[in-house]
């Protein structure tokens, strides 16, 4: 335990990170949006599924005070640069002007697809080498 100003606290390991995360973020979409009085939050998901219906691709994120972020994009290895990924993208640019998004937002690293991002439109805004080691992370963007 450590003492912070006169009481003690304790830092322990969530025991299900996935439900720490979900409150995690309610939590700050509670504190952004009445900070901004935008309320507008919503998630949404694509996906695509094989002939026997598993999920063979699939795109997530979220649109909110008019900016989109893509935060999980993912084609099976397999059936790569066969259009699916496009297809992907341009649902979800869908969702974000269906939201009156003005922007969409993408990470990726090197070993990714940024080059992809960029022949769909985006821009990169920022870049980080060596991270992780060796790679860089990159900040896409994309005017909608």
């Amino acid at each position: 335990m450590n003492q912070v100003m006169d009481k003690e606290y304790h830092v322990e390991i969530g025991m299900d990170s996935s439900q720490v995360v979900q409150f995690l973020d309610e939590r700050i979409y509670e504190h952004n949006s009445a900070s901004i009085n935008k309320w507008d939050g919503s998630i949404f998901s694509r996906i695509v599924r094989d002939e026997g219906g598993g999920i063979i691709a699939g795109i997530a994120g979220w649109t909110w005070a008019g900016a989109c972020e893509i935060t999980l994009f993912w084609v099976n290895e397999s059936l790569r640069k066969r259009g699916i990924g496009k297809l992907l993208l341009q649902a979800a640019e869908e969702e974000a002007r269906s939201k009156n998004c003005l922007v969409i937002l993408v990470r990726s690293y090197s070993f990714q697809a940024p080059h992809f991002y960029e022949q769909h439109g985006f821009s990169v805004e920022h870049v980080m080498d060596n991270f992780p080691h060796g790679f860089r992370h990159y900040t896409l963007i994309k005017k909608i």
